[in-house]
C-alpha cells in the first residue's frame, strides 16, 4: 500500500513555489490576483492561486486549486494547463474577472498577453457585477449579482474528480461527454496521454483512453447508489471511520452524467486519473500524512480492454493468476498463440448458429461484454429480454439487470449484443448472470434456458 501511496502522488505536487498571503473567497473586478497572493474557500478547505510544479529556470506557472489544509499540497484543477507563464519582472502572471464576467490569465499586466480565458462569456445580463468566488466543495464559480452562475471549474475538469462533480457523458446540444485527462508527469500539468469517461452511445460504462486508443473499460453501474467502503480494511488497519460513497448516474433534459457524493465526516476523497493511466480513489489519512488508495483500476493483465481477445474471458477468480477462457461452445482462434499466453485472438464457435433460433446457457458472476443494446419498449420479465435476443438473428446474449433507484429508463433493463462479445470475465461476486446463445442443433424448442 505504501507504494501504491507513493505513486500515487504523482498526481499531487512538490511545489516549490509557496503562496505567500491569502485574500478572501471571491475576486471582483479591478482587484485581480496577482503572483504570491490566493484566495481561499469560505471554511479554508481549499485555495486558488499560482503555483510552478517543477524546477524549470525560469519556472513555469499554473493557476491551480488546491487543498489548502493538507500538509502535501495537491492540485485539483490547473486552468492555464497548455499555457504556463514564466515567473520573470516583466511577465509575472495575473488573474483578472471582467465586467464582461471573463476570467483571464494575462502576461506582467491586465493589459499583457492573454494566456487562458473562460470560454464563451462576452455578456452580462443588465449591469450587473460579476463575482468569482471559490467554494469550499473545490468548486470555482463565476456569478452575476442576482446569483445566476454564469461558468463554473466544475463544468471543466482536468486529472480530478471531486465530491459533488458531474462527469457529463452526453450533452443536450453537443452529443459528446466530458473526461477527465491525466497530467503529462508528475510535474507537468500540461494534458497527458490518458483520460477517463463515458461513451454516449453506452452511458452505464466508463473507459480509459490512452490517446485514441481504448484500454480499459470499467464495470458498467448495475443501478447501485450506495457503496460503503471500510477504510479500516483498505488502509492498512489504520483507526478510521467508515466512508460511504453514494454514486448516482442521472439522465435527465437529456443530459445524461455520473457523480458521487460522500458521508458526513468522511475523510478527504477525491478520484484521479495519474499521468501514467491509473484511476485512484484516494482519502487522507491525517495519522499517516499520506494519501491512502481505496479503490484502482488500471489497464495492466486482465484490465486490459478485450485482454481475452473475441468471445474470451479472464477469470480473476483464479487469483492470484487469473487466465484468459474462451466461453461455453468456443475455442481458441490460434491454440498455438493461446497456450504461448497471447490471447487478442480471441475464440470461435465451434458450432455456428445456422438460425435464429438456440436456446441459452446461463454464466453467472460475469462482467458484462462491451457494446449491448439497451432495450426498452416496456419489457418487464427475463422472458420476454430473451425474446428480443431470439427475434434478432445477430444476436448472440442477453443480460436481464435489476436498475432499481437509477433515473435511467425504469428499474428493469433488458441488455443484448449482437456481433461479438469482447470485454468480458468471470469476476464471481458482484458479478451478473449473462445468457449466451448456443446453437440450435435439430431441436425446434428455442427458449430453454439452462444453468451453468
Amino acid at each position: 500500500m505504501d507504494s501504491l501511496a507513493l505513486a500515487c502522488r504523482t498526481a499531487a505536487l512538490v511545489i516549490l513555489f509557496l503562496p505567500l498571503s491569502a485574500s478572501d473567497d471571491r475576486l471582483v473586478p479591478g482587484k485581480p490576483l496577482a503572483l504570491g497572493k490566493t484566495i481561499i474557500s469560505d471554511g479554508g478547505a481549499f485555495a486558488l492561486g499560482f503555483f510552478n510544479p517543477s524546477n524549470s529556470t525560469p519556472a513555469k506557472l499554473y493557476l491551480g486549486i488546491w487543498y489548502n489544509n493538507i500538509p502535501e499540497l495537491t492540485v485539483v484543477w490547473v486552468a492555464n494547463r497548455e499555457t504556463p507563464v514564466s515567473n520573470n519582472t516583466s511577465s509575472a502572471p495575473m488573474l483578472s474577472l471582467t465586467n464582461t464576467s471573463n476570467l483571464i490569465i494575462s502576461e506582467g499586466n491586465s493589459g499583457g498577453r492573454v494566456l487562458w480565458t473562460t470560454a464563451n462569456m462576452t455578456t452580462m445580463i443588465g449591469s450587473s457585477t460579476p463575482t468569482a468566488v471559490l467554494m469550499n466543495t473545490g468548486n470555482l464559480v463565476i456569478r452575476s449579482s442576482n446569483g445566476t452562475m454564469l461558468w463554473q471549474s466544475f463544468d471543466n475538469p482536468t486529472d480530478t474528480l471531486l465530491p459533488g462533480m458531474k462527469i457529463r457523458i452526453k450533452y443536450r446540444v453537443r452529443g459528446t461527454g466530458d473526461r477527465l485527462v491525466s497530467w503529462k508527469g508528475p510535474s507537468d500539468p500540461s494534458p497527458g496521454r490518458f483520460s477517463c469517461g463515458g461513451n454516449p452511445d453506452t452511458p452505464l460504462q466508463t473507459y480509459i483512453w490512452d490517446k485514441e486508443s481504448l484500454v480499459s473499460r470499467g464495470i458498467p453501474w448495475t443501478g447501485y447508489q450506495v457503496e460503503s467502503v471500510r477504510q479500516q480494511q483498505l488502509a492498512g488497519g489504520m483507526n478510521v471511520s467508515d466512508l460511504i460513497i453514494y454514486v448516482a448516474y442521472v439522465d435527465k433534459d437529456g443530459e445524461i452524467y455520473a457523480t458521487y457524493s460522500l458521508s458526513d465526516g468522511a475523510a478527504v476523497t477525491r478520484s484521479v486519473l495519474t499521468y501514467s493511466g491509473e484511476y485512484l480513489m484516494q482519502s487522507w489519512s491525517s495519522s499517516s500524512s499520506a494519501w491512502v488508495v481505496l479503490l484502482k483500476w488500471s489497464s495492466a493483465g486482465c484490465n486490459g480492454y478485450a485482454y481475452c481477445g473475441p468471445y474470451g474471458y479472464c477469470d480473476v477468480t483464479t487469483a492470484p493468476v487469473p487466465t484468459c477462457n474462451c466461453l461455453h461452445g468456443f475455442e481458441p482462434a490460434n491454440k498455438l498463440e493461446w497456450t504461448s499466453g497471447r490471447f487478442l485472438a480471441g475464440c470461435l464457435r465451434k458450432e455456428q448458429l445456422h438460425r435464429c433460433g438456440g436456446s441459452f446457457l446461463a454464466l453467472p458472476g460475469m462482467k458484462s461484454p462491451d457494446k449491448f443494446e439497451l432495450i426498452g419498449g416496456g419489457i418487464s420479465t427475463s422472458e420476454e429480454c430473451a425474446a428480443e435476443c431470439i427475434r434478432n438473428c445477430s444476436c448472440v446474449g442477453y443480460m436481464y439487470r435489476n436498475m432499481s433507484g437509477s433515473s435511467l429508463g425504469g428499474d428493469m433493463a433488458c441488455m443484448v449484443w449482437a456481433g461479438e462479445l469482447v470485454d468480458t470475465g468471470k469476476v464471481g461476486v458482484g458479478g451478473e448472470t449473462i445468457y449466451l446463445r448456443l446453437a440450435a442443433g435439430k431441436r425446434r424448442k428455442i427458449n430453454a434456458i439452462r444453468k451453468e
